[in-house]
């Protein structure tokens, strides 16, 4: 049958999924911290089969040419009055990204974080569906609401743990938060008052119609939406919090919130190219330059933080705002008219960065304790409670748990070799080098927007030299800064090796496993991403299908019709 008369209610899986595992998880005991883990990596694998089916059916009709794009109405009330989540090829990508962070994410918590505060596992989930809803959402204000409970989870696991640096890094976090939430609240009034709706795909089918006097209300509702998802974005210069919060913030917390920023990346390129793209007449292409100046500048600050800063969790964060700043940049060549090309490379690199700066907030703990493991918020201090789930060390029989083991040098050795190697890979990825996804999409996005360019204007703009060299020179950065603290950390320093768990070696290995399929299977998924950019550069086929589904009140007035000589869905 046709998705236009069933509705596919695998769409609210991935955010129904993690918020009842979230609520389950609240009337257990805080000390049956191992039931809440097993609760949570069942959600996180059903959120993830979830999330592949509804790529598999992304894709799939994209394949058949029908549609790229499937909604559910929340109510079953039609377009602009209700709620719907819509999935196409971004979307679904997204949110199986989400997934495939959450599990080492989760893991990696279990070698004793989630017992340093209450309700850890509570927050993840609730982080998840917040997330997930932010990216399947169709609706303005729904956004909104989804975003909230984002915010809300990420605000109990950057404090989760306590300690003075960290309550000072989250009471920013959250002062900057609640900041630009009243911009985004301030946006959507004004869009709403110049559109009359907040389905996103009504007000870019309403944007072409307006006056002078609406349009220039518009651009200002724009302009305070924009700075709202800039700072979620971490754009410069509203980026100043992101390096004091995610060095603060405990490993396996950061390592998932690093797909926060992607968040509002993700929403500045979905209005961009839905709602000021090709198709909405005087208002196309406003803030491209901001997005590309503004990236590019995103870009440079980064790369001078990551030199700057000797704290490894810190650079973690700068190098957050470098992949940020590169796609943030490519959504503006994109919103200015560039092709599918570079766009695609720029969300296969979105891919890569967000998994490998996910992988190094995970290691950057380990490899900067102290010989004895003695950090002052290092797992090994925590004295297990009763019902907790044990802690684990890697040994060469294979898992022990730490009351058990001997720990004998030589399995030290070994677990600081594997993260040796862990950290050079992440390294590698993170700063383009050949053959990491890194470098694909790097040379993917650089390939499609110089051929693009000749083809059509006969010239390279300036802009894209620029764009160019603070790529090599953000790659350039990030390897020196990377080079310079492993020579030191695993080269010079002498003395007997730290102590590691297995479950913070595993996490790791998952994501560096993550990132060698992305490179064995590189043709294919530049190929989904291709697919991707194409259709989001025709924001045409989004709009006209979503308000099809939809069924708009004002599309077919059926009041004076006799319930027999009604349409077949009124009558239902």
């Amino acid at each position: 049958m046709s998705p236009d008369t069933v509705p596919n209610h695998m769409l609210i899986a991935p955010i129904l999924i993690p918020m009842v595992a979230g609520a389950l998880m609240l009337f257990y005991n805080d000390r049956n911290r191992q039931t809440k883990l097993v609760m949570g990596l069942v959600a996180v694998g059903l959120m993830f089969l979830s999330s592949t089916e509804l790529m598999t059916d992304a894709k799939s009709l994209t394949d058949q040419g029908e549609t790229v794009v499937q909604l559910y109405r929340l109510g079953d009330w039609p377009v602009p009055v209700g709620i719907v989540l819509v999935l196409d090829r971004l979307s679904a990508m997204m949110v199986m990204l989400t997934a495939l962070l959450a599990a080492p994410s989760l893991i990696y918590a279990a070698a004793g974080w989630h017992g340093k505060g209450q309700h850890y596992h509570s927050m993840f989930q609730f982080l998840l569906a917040g997330v997930n809803g932010a990216f399947l959402t169709g609706d303005l204000f729904n956004l909104f609401v989804f975003f909230e409970v984002m915010l809300a989870a990420s605000y109990g696991l950057m404090l989760h743990g306590s300690g003075p640096d960290r309550i000072k890094a989250g009471l920013q976090y959250i002062a900057v938060n609640l900041a630009a939430s009243l911009f985004f609240l301030i946006g959507v009034a004004l869009v709403y008052g110049t559109t009359g709706s907040l389905n996103m795909a009504d007000i870019g089918r309403e944007i072409a119609t307006l006056d002078d006097a609406q349009r220039l209300l518009f651009h200002a509702a724009a302009a305070f939406l924009g700075v709202a998802f800039l700072v979620k974005a971490a754009a410069w210069p509203l980026c100043f919090w992101l390096p004091p919060t995610y060095g603060a913030a405990s490993p396996p917390a950061a390592a998932i919130m690093a797909i926060m920023t992607k968040v509002g990346v993700y929403v500045i390129l979905r209005l961009s190219l839905l709602i000021l793209g090709p198709g909405a007449g005087e208002s196309a292409g406003f803030g491209a330059p901001v997005l590309m100046i503004g990236g590019v500048l995103t870009m440079g600050f980064g790369m001078i933080g990551i030199m700057g800063t000797p704290d490894l969790a810190r650079k973690g964060g700068y190098l957050a705002i470098i992949s940020s700043g590169t796609v943030l940049t490519a959504v503006g060549f994109a919103q200015a008219g560039s092709g599918a090309e570079l766009l695609g490379g720029a969300l296969y690199y979105l891919i890569g960065s967000t998994a490998a700066v996910s992988a190094f907030f995970l290691i950057a703990e380990p490899v900067s304790r102290d010989d004895e493991g003695e950090d002052d918020d290092a797992p090994a201090e925590e004295e297990p409670s009763k019902g907790d789930a044990q802690m684990w060390a890697w040994t060469p029989m294979g898992l022990d748990t730490v009351e058990d083991t001997p720990d004998p040098a030589s399995a030290r050795t070994v677990s600081w070799l594997t993260m040796a190697i862990c950290f050079s890979l992440i390294a590698a990825m993170l700063a383009g080098l050949p053959p990491m996804p890194g470098f694909i999409g790097k040379f993917a996005m650089l390939r499609g927007a110089f051929q693009e360019n000749i083809s059509i204007a006969g010239h390279v703009p300036a802009m894209l030299w620029v764009f160019s060299a603070m790529l090599i020179l953000c790659g350039l950065g990030s390897l020196i800064a990377l080079i310079r603290f492993g020579i030191r950390r695993f080269w010079a320093e002498q003395g007997p090796s730290p102590r590691i768990l297995a479950l913070e070696i595993a996490p790791v290995l998952m994501l560096l496993g993550m990132l060698l399929l992305l490179t064995i299977r590189a043709d294919a998924v530049l190929g989904y991403t291709r697919a991707t950019a194409t259709a989001l550069l025709d924001p045409s086929i989004y709009r006209e299908t979503v308000l099809h589904q939809a069924q708009r009140v004002d599309a077919a007035p059926v009041q004076n019709l006799a319930p027999d000589e009604m349409p077949v869905e009124e009558q239902q």
